[in-house]
C-alpha cells in the first residue's frame, strides 16, 4: 500500500472528486498558480484550469460568500482558508448563511460545500494565528465538523465531505501536513460521524482528535510502560459526534481522559466530559479529566508556547490520576 503525506492525501481527494463530478471546484488564496500555501493543490490548476481552480483576492468574506451562492445553485465548492484564523473574517457568511439557508428556506436550498484549511496552533505564530475553532464551529447547528490526523482519514473523509449535501467544516493542521501514512490506491470513503479506535486498551479511555492524536498516542505509550493499558479514540468528526464509541469504551475501561488542542472553557472536551458523566456515570470509577491548552492567549515565544500546549507527559499525568496511580 502506498504511503502519502496528509497534504498529498488531501490533493488526491480533491483531484478524484473533481474528475468524478464537474460541479466540484476549489477556490481560495494561492490555491492555483502558487499550488496552495501548503501545496495541497499542487498540479490541480494545470489539470483543471482556471475556471475550476480559482485564485481569489485576500477577502475571505467575499470568496466564502461566492462559494455559498455557488452551492445554492447546485455546484460543490471547496473553500480553502489559508488558516482557519482567517475564517473569522467570513464568520457571518458561515454562521448566518451556509449553516442556516437549508433551514430558513424550508429545505428548498441545499448548501453542499466544504470549508477547509489548518486549524489550531502551528509554531511560534502568536495568539492571533493560533486559534482553535473546534468549539466555535462545533456549536453551530447546520454545520458538520471534521478534524483529521492521518493521511488515510484525510482522504476518505474529505471525499465524503465533498459529496455531502450539507456544509462541512474540515479541519487540518499546519504542523501535520507532512505526516505520512498508508493510503489505499483504490477508492474508499470514510463516513462522517464515525470515530476510530487508534489504539485498543482496557484500563483508560483517552478521547482525542486532530492535533491531539499524536499527543494521545505518545501518552498511551508512556502509560503502557507503566502497566496502564490505554484505549485511544480518534473522534475524527466533532459534529455529528460518535458518542456511542466513547460510551462503549468507558463502559469497558471505567475511566476517561480527553486530550485536545483547544481551550478548556466551553470546549468540545467539556461537552464530552458532560456527555460521559450524564450517560455512563454509573460506569465511572474516576472523574473525567481534560488536558488541553492553558486558558490563556497563545504565546509567541517558543518556550512559553510549549508550556501552553498539551504534551504527552501532561496527558500521561491525567491518565495516572484517573487510574489512581497518583492523587
Amino acid at each position: 500500500m502506498p504511503t502519502l503525506q496528509i497534504r498529498e492525501a488531501i490533493r488526491d481527494a480533491i483531484r478524484e472528486e473533481m474528475r468524478r463530478d464537474d460541479n466540484v471546484f476549489l477556490l481560495g488564496e494561492e490555491v492555483g498558480h502558487y499550488n496552495g500555501a501548503y501545496k495541497c493543490s499542487e498540479g490541480l490548476l494545470e489539470e483543471f484550469g482556471a475556471q475550476r481552480i480559482l485564485d481569489t483576492p485576500i477577502v475571505e468574506t467575499g470568496f466564502a460568500g461566492v462559494g455559498i451562492g455557488a452551492a445554492m445553485c447546485g455546484l460543490r465548492p471547496i473553500v480553502e482558508f489559508m488558516t482557519f484564523n482567517f475564517s473569522a473574517v467570513a464568520f457571518d457568511q458561515i454562521l448566518n448563511n451556509a449553516a442556516k439557508v437549508h433551514h430558513m428556506t424550508g429545505g428548498q436550498f441545499k448548501v453542499p460545500m466544504v470549508f477547509r484549511g489548518p486549524n489550531g496552533a502551528a509554531h511560534m505564530l502568536g495568539s492571533t494565528h493560533s486559534q482553535a475553532f473546534d468549539a466555535i464551529y462545533g456549536t453551530i447547528p447546520g454545520l458538520k465538523v471534521v478534524s483529521v490526523a492521518t493521511p488515510y482519514d484525510a482522504k476518505g473523509l474529505l471525499k465524503s465531505a465533498i459529496r455531502d449535501d450539507n456544509p462541512v467544516v474540515f479541519f487540518e493542521s499546519e504542523l501535520m501536513y507532512s505526516v505520512r501514512g498508508e493510503v489505499p490506491s483504490e477508492e474508499y470513503l470514510i463516513p462522517i460521524g464515525k470515530a476510530d479506535i487508534k489504539r485498543a486498551g482496557n484500563d483508560v479511555t483517552l478521547v482525542t482528535w486532530g492535533q491531539g492524536v499524536p499527543v494521545a498516542l505518545k501518552a498511551a505509550e508512556l502509560a503502557a510502560a507503566d502497566g496502564i493499558d490505554v484505549e485511544v479514540i480518534d473522534l475524527r468528526t466533532l459534529r455529528p459526534m460518535d458518542e456511542e464509541a466513547i460510551f462503549a469504551s468507558v463502559r469497558k475501561t471505567n475511566r476517561c481522559v480527553v486530550a485536545f488542542h483547544g481551550w478548556p472553557y466551553a470546549s468540545v472536551g467539556s461537552h464530552i466530559a458532560d456527555r460521559v458523566q450524564c450517560e455512563v456515570f454509573d460506569h465511572l470509577d474516576a472523574p473525567v479529566l481534560k488536558e488541553c491548552y492553558d486558558d490563556i492567549p497563545m504565546a509567541y515565544a517558543e518556550n512559553l508556547e510549549d508550556l501552553t500546549l498539551p504534551s504527552p507527559e501532561r496527558v500521561y499525568g491525567s491518565i495516572r490520576r484517573v487510574a489512581y496511580v497518583d492523587k
